[in-house]
């Protein structure tokens, strides 16, 4: 039997996740608990172990696994052309249980699957998980469960369909959700849902309205000012240059902070 850590205690935790992380750079395949069920995973960037994730499955490169990801700032290293209203969905739900479907970094050495050169990003809002990703980066995670079963609710749940193709088990106690990630598709001019799941079609529309509303108050003149002066704009205009040039990339984003984990606290097409 493959060793199992109590990571419900402080002591358990940073043990349990010194040794998956340990087994994750051997290329090896660990179960963790996230905020919705919990999931299986490997290093995203080794094909070989990527390939062992969708082998204890018993699923085929036709369903790739998502990618979970420990900070916001991780999504333009992993994706291209981010849309806007993909940066606020972002802002509002993560960390939690929506997975975007992005266009993948096409310089990117690694073998998800049959992706069509998509990616499926998701940052969970779980502290394990979260100080797992922290120390190994991003990880292949789908589902903890064979291909066809119900989703793992509890370490022994993910045991009893996984066995031995598992290096390591870290059990965080039940979930509080037995949903899945929502999968919105990104790749186009609106999102579109692939997948309902935890968060719904009203919460996400209600984000697509406020950046609507947003754009077109910007686009709109101030009644109380007049036009700027050419020489004022210019000023503006040289001020906002010289603030982009000396800001980070994340600042320019606008992407929210990345949140610690705390102390104590990708339907099957994909199924995190």
């Amino acid at each position: 039997m493959s060793p199992v850590y109590d990571c419900t205690t402080d002591e358990g935790r940073a043990e349990g996740v010194a040794r998956a992380a340990e087994a994750v750079r051997a290329g090896e395949v660990v179960v963790l608990p996230t905020d919705t069920v919990y999931g299986v995973g490997a290093d995203a960037f080794s094909a070989e172990a990527v390939a062992s994730v969708l082998a204890a499955k018993g699923r085929g490169r036709e369903m790739p696994p998502p990618v979970l990801v420990p900070s916001v700032r991780t999504v333009d290293g992993l994706a291209t052309d981010v849309p806007a209203y993909a940066r606020d969905l972002i802002a509002e739900f993560w960390p939690g249980p929506l997975t975007l479907v992005l266009t993948a970094q096409a310089s990117l050495a690694w073998d998800l699957g049959d992706t069509n050169g998509t990616v499926a990003l998701r940052m969970p809002q779980d502290d394990v998980a979260l100080a797992l990703l922290t120390e190994v980066g991003p990880m292949a995670v789908t589902s903890a469960n064979l291909t066809g079963r119900p989703p793992a609710t509890t370490v022994t749940d993910a045991a009893a369909q996984l066995g031995a193709a598992v290096s390591v088990y870290l059990d965080g106690g039940p979930t509080t959700s037995m949903e899945v990630s929502t999968i919105v598709d990104c790749t186009g001019p609106t999102p579109t849902v692939l997948r309902a799941g935890a968060i719904t079609q009203d919460q996400i529309d209600a984000v697509l309205e406020r950046l609507a509303e947003g754009a077109g108050e910007a686009a709109e003149p101030s009644a109380a000012a007049g036009e700027p002066a050419p020489a004022q704009a210019a000023g503006e205009a040289s001020e906002v240059s010289a603030d982009a040039s000396g800001a980070a990339g994340d600042d320019a984003l606008e992407l929210p902070p990345t949140p610690e984990p705390a102390a104590d606290t990708p339907g099957e097409t994909h199924e995190r």
